[in-house]
């Protein structure tokens, strides 16, 4: 069976629409791994302060060096890398499934370049400004112009604002394309898009099969991953109102204080504020990592088999459950905060986040036995890199819900545990090598056929990321076991051994990227490499693809 024939069969698109889509979505797949490494990189400078390593430069032991790193490094890490990658490969992967034309490629070219732009002047504001009120932006510190620099504070939320820009371009460019009247879906209801999207048609033939009723909709309007980008799609428009708004707030702030008549920051609720914002970034927790991911694993799952997905119509209706369910759990954040209400502590810190062991954990089900059921399977790289990202979420999504158990949070809350444990083996196993599955299967599509370099530096970027992800989570929670805090720097060595030894796998991590990227640049070359960053030609286009031709080609 071939990989690509089941996902470009019945699609029609010209050499040059195809080159167009082609480009953009590799400009931002290069973009997204260069921020990686960037990430990578200054993860490894904040690991090795934490170790005392004597190698490292005076200047990087600095704590104001430190806590700039530490604000801007998820928001490199998040939206500049792991955005940038999801939002590629989506906008690449809803015309082939939706089997119709991009709305906009013009507006995918800005997307990734608002998101680029915006990443780059949140990390300026850290290198040049030592901005460092922490990613979290508790009020009032992002507006605390006697400890930060005002313009340094300006030039960071203008960048974060950009990258949400760029959000926003890239959600009206996935549902203008959905609910375009043509081609599968010329006939097709506003209405029953909607139903489909949201995964209501599953919920609706789950009752009617429960009460003997005929199926509600033999045929669903939309491709189960259509409906999980979609869902997805939801939380990360919220979330971009959230962080959107928040930020020009702080803005607001920053400009009257650098223009010399300073506003009243009491006048801001600070535990409002925190349960506002806090709502917000959760939403990229679930809507980026938990329901895009599961989207990914049903694509790459039947992609792979060449077999429907096992219990679709539970998938379907299990992504409209966890929509409600993402908007409720965010109070998992605030477990140890004394100023919130004992029941919502309960219900929706704890209660509610326990669901999501159920949610996630269907998808992961789901997508195994699809993976059972078709054995014997080739071990391909995308399948290998697949159970991989299966792996990291079967590791943090229990290690998340161990502590959002309000005894375990008192023990676990704002310590290494949190973002070694749970957030690093979550994104860095779980949701990386999620993608780099979804990159081996696209491969050939968006590169004119062009066979991978090496695959031995496939295998061991693959090894390396795998064993160097988990273990530098491991150690991470360990060392949060032992009481190690995070957001805090340590002068006095009482974390080496734990340091040293997240150190290591960290650097396997950093080693693992190299050879992803030699591997990349070898296979297309600098000349093509840099072909992708020039404008498209409608006749002699440097990507091109006869789409049967590559099906024919990348067999099972």
């Amino acid at each position: 069976m071939s990989l690509i024939k089941n996902l470009i069969s019945g699609t029609n698109f010209d050499h040059t629409s195809l080159n167009a889509l082609q480009k953009v979505t590799l400009r931002a797949v290069i973009v997204s791994f260069l921020f990686y490494g960037l990430v990578a990189l200054e993860g490894m400078i904040m690991r090795m302060v934490q170790a005392h390593a004597t190698f490292i430069p005076e200047q990087f032991n600095h704590p104001d060096h430190y806590f700039s790193i530490m604000t801007v490094h998820p928001i490199v890490g998040i939206f500049g890398s792991t955005y940038q990658l999801v939002f590629a490969a989506f906008t690449f992967l809803v015309p082939f499934l939706t089997k119709k034309p991009l709305y906009s490629v013009k507006l995918a070219n800005w997307t990734w370049g608002l998101i680029t732009v915006g990443t780059a002047l949140a990390w300026i504001a850290a290198f040049v400004w030592a901005y460092a009120p922490l990613y979290t932006l508790y009020w009032p510190l992002p507006a605390d112009t006697a400890q930060f620099s005002a313009w340094g504070g300006i030039v960071f939320i203008l960048g974060v604002a950009l990258i949400m820009l760029g959000t926003f371009g890239f959600i009206y460019n996935i549902y203008a394309t959905i609910f375009q009247k043509v081609g599968v879906h010329a006939n097709k209801t506003t209405k029953e898009l909607l139903i489909s999207g949201f995964g209501i048609d599953g919920m609706l033939n789950l009752w009617h099969k429960l009460t003997g009723k005929p199926p509600y909709s033999k045929e669903p309007a939309l491709a189960l991953p259509v409906v999980a980008i979609f869902r997805g799609t939801v939380d990360t428009f919220l979330d971009a109102i959230v962080i959107l708004t928040a930020g020009l707030l702080v803005l607001v702030y920053l400009i009257f204080d650098a223009s010399g008549s300073p506003l009243n920051v009491a006048s801001i609720d600070a535990l409002l504020y925190k349960n506002y914002f806090w709502w917000g970034l959760d939403l990229v927790a679930d809507g980026l990592v938990l329901i895009y991911v599961a989207g990914s694993w049903y694509l790459l799952a039947t992609l792979i088999t060449g077999q429907k997905l096992f219990m679709e119509n539970v998938a379907r209706a299990a992504l409209m459950l966890e929509l409600l369910v993402s908007w409720m759990v965010w109070s998992h954040h605030l477990l140890a905060d004394q100023g919130q209400p004992e029941m919502m502590k309960l219900i929706s810190g704890e209660m509610v986040t326990a669901f999501e062991l159920l949610t996630q954990g269907l998808a992961l089900f789901i997508t195994l036995v699809t993976l059972w059921k078709a054995r014997p399977l080739k071990m391909t790289m995308e399948l290998k890199y697949l159970l991989g990202g299966l792996v990291g979420f079967g590791l943090a999504v229990p290690a998340a819900i161990i502590q959002a158990d309000m005894g375990m949070n008192r023990v676990l809350h704002n310590t290494q545990w949190i973002i070694g444990a749970h957030v690093h083996i979550a994104l860095i196993v779980g949701l990386y090598m999620t993608l780099y599955s979804a990159v081996y299967v696209l491969w050939p599509i968006v590169t004119n056929n062009t066979k991978l370099f090496s695959s031995k530096l496939s295998n061991a970027h693959f090894w390396l990321h795998l064993i160097g992800g988990i273990g530098m989570g491991a150690f991470m929670g360990m060392a949060g076991l032992d009481g190690m805090l995070r957001r805090h720097l340590y002068v006095n060595g009482e974390f080496n051994t734990w340091m040293i030894l997240a150190a290591i796998c960290g650097t396997m991590l950093l080693v693992a990227w190299l050879l992803f990227l030699i591997n990349v640049v070898m296979s297309v070359g600098i000349k093509g490499l840099i072909g992708i960053f020039l404008p498209a030609h409608d006749k002699t286009a440097s990507y091109g693809i006869e789409p049967e031709t590559v099906a024919e080609n990348h067999k099972v």
